[in-house]
């Protein structure tokens, strides 16, 4: 008899397949990696909870796709994104977390044993989850975007801004990130072009004049990107302001028009925000629901560094102890 059938992963539509078979029955499984993910793995293996972890559709998150990453403790000389998320999975094996290959495709949460089915055939049931699924960057969308990710474009200006030192760099966006992250570049750049493609910015007003305070940002509305140029690297954008073909030179292209936390797989089952963020009780990694907790960027709106993302993957997985203990 079917247990419940899989729906598509995150919000994507799946062909529904008939699960049968006895479930795998786990004590912590975690939902996604990247530094939450691998961090409560590390406090949850130590504590002998012999977590599982499914990776997701992106193992080690959004930091795979950051060349060098120079803010992680740790790490003086700096290291390469894909190489820290590599660090932070042996670490995480080495004590004894069984870190597979696999979606989540579906969860049923309305009561414990919670249950979820993998790459929509297998399933497994689980006395306590941690949800690591993170957020994803929105991009504009170009061909050149893509072909300069990691080589001149980036979503997070607190990360990679400090290679631009003394440059030329261009933000895209009109809201608060956008407005933030131009007046934080001010402070390492040359000159900073914020892009904003209507005629007014939807940040509060007083980002809005902190922003026209800096001398050294140009604020240009009305101008949509179209191309962005280069060679090895990003050496211009190419804009259209009302028809007119615009050309400025930058060394950096920073995307921030927002991200879109990988929620909707729990969001029947927990609470979330306006944007979709899960919702967590104030100093916890705890839900609505007894026994599932949310860690990373998929809860966090605010910061979205990875060390947060770390402490907030500790706190999960002590969390997800002190449950599990209470239920003996």
């Amino acid at each position: 008899m079917a247990l419940f059938q899989a729906m598509g992963n995150i919000g994507e539509p799946e062909e529904k397949k008939e699960i049968t078979g006895e479930a795998e029955k786990v004590k912590v499984l975690i939902i996604g990696s990247g530094p939450a993910g691998y961090t409560a793995a590390i406090y949850a293996a130590r504590a002998n909870l012999s977590p599982v972890m499914y990776q997701g559709l992106e193992p080690g998150g959004q930091l795979t796709t950051t060349t060098e990453v120079e803010n992680f403790p740790g790490y003086p000389e700096g290291v390469t994104g894909p190489v820290m998320m590599e660090d932070l999975k042996a670490q995480a094996e080495r004590f004894g977390t069984d870190s597979r290959w696999g979606i989540i495709s579906d969860v049923d949460l309305s009561q414990r044993p919670f249950k979820a089915i993998v790459d929509g055939t297998k399933l497994i049931e689980a006395e306590a989850i941690i949800i690591a699924t993170g957020a994803t960057a929105k991009y504009l969308g170009l061909e050149s975007e893509e072909k300069f990710k990691g080589s001149g474009v980036s979503a997070c200006a607190t990360c990679d801004g400090f290679f631009y030192k003394g440059k030329d760099v261009a933000v895209v966006g009109g809201g608060d990130t956008a407005a933030e992250e131009a007046h934080y570049l001010s402070g390492l750049c040359n000159k900073v072009y914020l892009i904003i493609r209507k005629d007014y910015m939807r940040a509060s007003k007083a980002m809005i004049e902190r922003v026209e305070k800096t001398e050294n940002i140009e604020i240009l509305y009305e101008h949509v990107t179209k191309e962005i140029t280069g060679g090895m690297g990003v050496e211009g954008v190419t804009l259209d302001n009302k028809g007119k073909e615009v050309k400025i030179k930058v060394d950096g292209f920073f995307v921030a028009i927002g991200h879109s936390p990988q929620s909707q797989l729990f969001s029947k089952w927990v609470d979330t925000d306006n944007e979709g963020y899960i919702k967590t009780i104030a100093g916890t990694s705890k839900t609505n629901v007894d026994g599932v907790f949310a860690c990373g960027d998929v809860m966090d709106s605010t910061y979205k560094q990875a060390i947060t993302a770390a402490g907030s993957g500790c706190k999960a997985a002590l969390d997800a102890e002190k449950f599990l203990a209470a239920q003996m």
